[in-house]
């Protein structure tokens, strides 16, 4: 087990990950099986300027050019413009051919044009749409951008292979990102992603900069980044807007700050209660912390999470993790709590703070506990089991009766119940039965 026993992504790990296929590239993970981040709250615009400002942005104004000047024309098996079309398209609109075919691209999905029987035409879209139709035809461009990235939206394969990471991280820092700090970001990911030698490395590092501020430029054509007075690149009002429904779209946590402000001003009781049915999320931590001392908030969850339920420990731990050695002196006082000791002691590591040494027992208890938490936070477990067998995961069912969890035998029918794999269905059944005996001996 990790020291770090408040968060539960270990154990989530530990069921998650015990197959022994290697993992495939990150290019082929799927969007449900990455892990969901917490963004920082953002303020958003209101939706009516958002919504005056779409035709504005230079590629949808180009977008609606095209369509203007296409009226009725023929049009290629693959849907785009015939050659002699597409130049004098470009040459009147004042665009490579690179970038008319992204405009044309756009316009085809928004339904500013249609293609039909050979022929591409004005589309349904009405000349007037409605603030909240607008923003749904913003939501489509953005999504054809990044869609184009698979395919080689901004001249740069590298930049292409982590736009949606780098429009995060500017998206998480709203005064803005110094380029450099892009690029290098962007070279450490590629690093870890691909293991590029190092000749490639220092190639990559030598092109880079030019290369990313060519689709940082496309980028803000396409109306989703500009360039603060500082000299850094910042998302649009449209692109936070559209980056942030991307985000959410991707299940990552990604609220507003009207959504956050909500639990600002809620009890410890409350908050906890709210994670735990899944009304409040992780980012409302934040600004719940904001309002009060750590050291009296650490106080007021540990008194909530030592005589709670797993769950409830589970949401309490996860906002003890946001706070630091200021919080010692309570979090120091529930090493005499029963239910908190182990939690306790692990917090005080991990922050290099004195701490008892937890035992193997102890490990294993947390690990009980926090399956415990999965059950009451997400329901059945089911979903989250992986069907290949893991030694680990069965050596660890193996060892729980001993160590007298509460949840235990529920933890334990949960995974014979929901697990995939036979081998670890055989091993909770056998490690149930078990502690069922020890149980009943207790009594007796």
């Amino acid at each position: 087990m990790a020291n770090n026993v408040f968060d539960l992504a270990e154990l989530r790990k530990l069921i998650d990950e015990q197959s022994a296929v290697p993992p495939r590239p990150p290019e082929e993970t799927p969007v449900a099986e990455q892990e969901a981040l917490t963004f920082p709250p953002v303020l958003l615009a209101p939706d009516a300027e958002l919504a005056g400002i779409v035709p504005t942005v230079p590629l949808v104004a180009d977008a609606i050019r095209l369509m203007k000047w296409t009226g009725t024309r023929e049009v290629t098996p693959e849907g785009l413009p015939v050659a002699a079309d597409a130049h004098a398209a470009a040459a009147e609109l004042g665009l490579d051919a690179a970038r008319l075919r992204l405009v044309w691209i756009v316009a085809v999905n928004t339904g500013l044009l249609q293609i039909a029987g050979g022929h591409a035409s004005r589309g349904p879209l009405p000349e007037r749409l409605s603030v909240e139709a607008t923003l749904e035809f913003w939501d489509g461009v953005v999504m054809d951008v990044l869609d184009r990235a698979d395919e080689g939206l901004t001249g740069s394969a590298v930049v292409d292979e982590h736009l949606a990471e780098m429009l995060a991280t500017v998206y998480s820092v709203r005064s803005g990102v110094a380029i450099a700090n892009l690029a290098r970001g962007i070279l450490q990911s590629h690093e870890v992603a691909c293991e590029p030698g190092a000749i490639e490395m220092r190639r990559l590092a030598a092109s880079l900069p030019a290369e990313l501020l060519d689709a940082l430029a496309l980028l803000a054509y396409c109306g989703l980044v500009e360039q603060t007075a500082a000299g850094r690149t910042a998302l649009t009002p449209l692109g936070v807007w559209a980056v942030r429904r991307d985000l959410l779209r991707e299940g990552h946590d990604a609220p507003t700050t009207a959504e956050v402000e909500v639990f600002a001003d809620l009890s410890a009781a409350e908050l906890v209660e709210a994670l735990v049915k899944g009304a409040a999320t992780q980012s409302a931590v934040a600004g719940w912390l904001e309002r009060r001392p750590p050291a009296q908030a650490a106080h007021d969850l540990i008194e909530i999470a030592a005589e709670g339920t797993a769950g409830q420990r589970g949401a309490v731990g996860a906002i003890l993790e946001e706070l630091g050695p200021e919080a010692e002196a309570p979090v120091r006082e529930a090493l005499a709590l029963p239910l908190m000791r182990r939690y306790a002691a692990s917090w005080l590591h991990i922050r290099d703070l004195d701490a008892p040494t937890l035992s193997p027992d102890d490990h294993t208890w947390i690990a009980v506990d926090s399956l415990a938490a999965l059950m009451h936070l997400s329901g059945p477990a089911a979903g989250r089991l992986d069907p290949e067998p893991g030694e680990d995961l069965i050596r660890l069912v193996g060892e729980m009766p001993a160590v007298g969890h509460p949840d235990t035998i529920a933890v334990l029918d949960m995974l014979a119940a929901a697990h995939d794999d036979k081998a670890v269905v055989k091993a909770a059944r056998k490690a149930a039965m078990k502690a069922r005996s020890l149980a009943h001996t207790k009594l007796g």
